[in-house]
């Protein structure tokens, strides 16, 4: 049933779309809708008393019938919150209006919206129900009960006229439906974009945590190491002391024009950047901050490129081999590394080992950077694999498919 799969849910629920929000009118929770029904109300007397004037054998409006039409219309003001009392009530004034004999006319529209109200907040069944109780109550007494109730000496109604009768209620209920589906596939929609811009915004949030990261762990681990032989040689090599202070200014300096980068692009988003990424090309950068860091770097590259590596895979290899650089000098006690680079048609190999062992002392990292590794390159659509060898040194070993979607 209707109302089961729509019970528990408050009328402040904001899976429901509050419906006939005219200028200051409000759905579920809020005020009344009492300018849409002031103009249902004034329509619907108005209509009665003209209509009336060309139904000489049904009774006279008179106050009574009129307070049946107003009590009709005033029950629409709730509507939005109790659309099921609010359908059978007006069903029940109806079929009173009706039973008294008075003319035929708008009348109907009150029915039509109550029901309208009912099936677009959920309660179809609801609605069905009170158009067949009024249909069954009007073949009463248009077929029988004519005999003892108003106007005296009425004829039944001709069975024709039940056919219209019949064509309301289904045009009713057809267009109630249609609103409904419509109120669903509009929320549905609704839904869909928010949880698209979530994912959007998750996606970003991710990226600009992994661009951090790797800039910043490089940079303040080199800035650690030389900070350190700063202070050792201090006193005894002043002029020692000096390079790793000149270090440390390079690395900063550079570590700051990066973030400077992330949170421009933060900033002004959609814009491009004032600076190319990083990729590859920037490799020797990375050997000669190694090497201030007291790690002695060797590359070998093999297969040469035959056109450039699209962006997004020039920047995931260059903050993979960084990061692995990184843990090299946090976590290893050799102080040599080698990077081996794979050019193929339609992937990247990159290969940083090291001889080891691990320190097993505490670096200070985030213990994000293999995570972050395997980040970039699952969303490349790669892989990558990273562990201690049987020798007891560390590899990491990436796989950077070359045909993605932003060469294709």
């Amino acid at each position: 049933m209707d109302e089961e799969r729509t019970a528990g849910r408050g009328v402040g629920d904001p899976d429901r779309v509050p419906w006939g929000r005219w200028a200051g009118e409000w759905g579920p929770g809020g005020g009344l809708p009492w300018r849409s029904t002031l103009v249902i109300a004034v329509f619907v007397m108005a209509g009665t008393g003209f209509a009336a004037r060309n139904q000489h054998d049904r009774e006279t409006l008179d106050a009574l019938g009129r307070a049946l039409l107003l009590l009709g219309a005033a029950a629409l003001l709730f509507r939005h919150r109790w659309p099921v009392p609010v359908v059978f009530g007006v069903a029940g004034v109806t079929l009173a209006y009706l039973a008294a004999g008075y003319p035929y006319g708008p009348v109907f529209v009150l029915v039509a919206v109550a029901c309208f109200a009912a099936v677009v907040h959920g309660h179809r069944t609801a609605a069905w129900w009170a158009l067949g109780l009024l249909w069954a109550g009007h073949l009463l007494i248009s077929h029988w009960l004519y005999r003892w109730l108003p106007p005296s000496g009425d004829d039944p109604a001709p069975w024709g006229q039940e056919l219209p009768a019949g064509a309301f209620a289904v045009a009713v209920l057809a267009a109630s439906e249609l609103v409904r589906v419509r109120r669903e596939q509009w929320a549905q929609q609704r839904a869909e974009r928010a949880a698209a811009e979530r994912r959007r915004a998750d996606e970003e949030r991710l990226r600009i945590a992994r661009e951090l990261h790797d800039v910043l762990a490089h940079s303040i681990s080199v800035i650690n190491v030389q900070a350190g032989v700063g202070l050792a040689l201090l006193d005894a090599d002043p002029e020692q002391a000096r390079t790793a202070l000149t270090t440390i200014k390079a690395a900063s300096k550079e570590a700051l024009g990066e973030v400077r980068q992330v949170l421009d692009t933060l900033r002004t988003p959609g814009d491009a950047p004032r600076a190319p990424a990083p990729g590859l090309g920037r490799l020797p950068e990375l050997v000669e901050q190694a090497a201030a860091a007291g790690l002695t770097v060797t590359v070998t590259a093999s297969g040469p490129p035959t056109t450039a590596l699209p962006p997004g895979a020039d920047l995931a290899a260059f903050r993979i081999v960084q990061e692995a650089l990184t843990n090299v000098v946090r976590h290893s006690g050799s102080r040599t590394a080698r990077v081996e680079i794979a050019h193929g048609p339609a992937r990247l190999d990159l290969r940083v080992d090291d001889d080891g062992p691990a320190t097993g002392t505490e670096a200070g990292g985030s213990g994000n950077g293999l995570a972050g590794m395997r980040e970039r390159a699952a969303a490349l659509g790669g892989t990558i694999e990273a562990g201690v060898r049987p020798d007891g040194g560390f590899r990491v070993h990436a796989v950077l498919p070359l045909r993605t979607e932003e060469t294709s």
